[in-house]
């Protein structure tokens, strides 16, 4: 599977050349015969961007006969309950509330504030009781982040 994956990988990088605004996400195989490609842009992904690669995709992979059993191509966007997994993905959602889980498990929420290649920064709003609110920033390197994805709020 793994040269299905470096295939799929190629052919989406060939559709989206001219589209600096898209990136992908992940490609995976999946045991149940699903293809899944998740794609993600700096200001978002829409369903005609999906059905560009899927078409694409589908296209070559068919007339190369990569993959010889019967599967399911699936393309879309990493929903919005997803974790991180490429630094464009924190920088485009600079200025939101997200959750950090750290390799020992400890949660921490707050505003990201920035992203660069080595760590993020978040500003966390501590409450300690009888006291007024402190805001804290904290530099976050990623070699210590285990998870990291946006707070929903209503």
């Amino acid at each position: 599977m793994q040269d299905v994956e470096k295939r799929v990988i190629e052919l989406i990088k060939e559709k989206i050349a001219d589209r600096e605004d898209l990136f992908i996400v992940s490609v995976k195989m999946r045991p149940n015969r699903i293809l899944e490609i998740l794609l993600d842009g700096d200001n978002g992904v829409n369903i005609d961007d999906c059905a560009q690669v899927s078409r694409h995709v589908g296209f070559h992979l068919e007339e190369e006969n990569v993959i010889d059993n019967a599967y399911r191509l699936e393309v879309s966007s990493p929903g919005i309950d997803s974790n991180f997994v490429h630094i464009r993905q924190y920088q485009k959602n600079i200025g939101r509330t997200v959750q950090v889980k750290l390799n020992d498990n400890t949660k921490l929420e707050g505003t990201l504030l920035a992203a660069d290649e080595n760590q993020i920064r978040i500003l966390q709003k501590i409450k300690e009781k009888g006291k007024k609110i402190q805001e804290v920033e904290k530099e976050l390197p990623f070699d210590q982040i285990k998870t990291t994805k946006v707070v929903i709020s209503f």
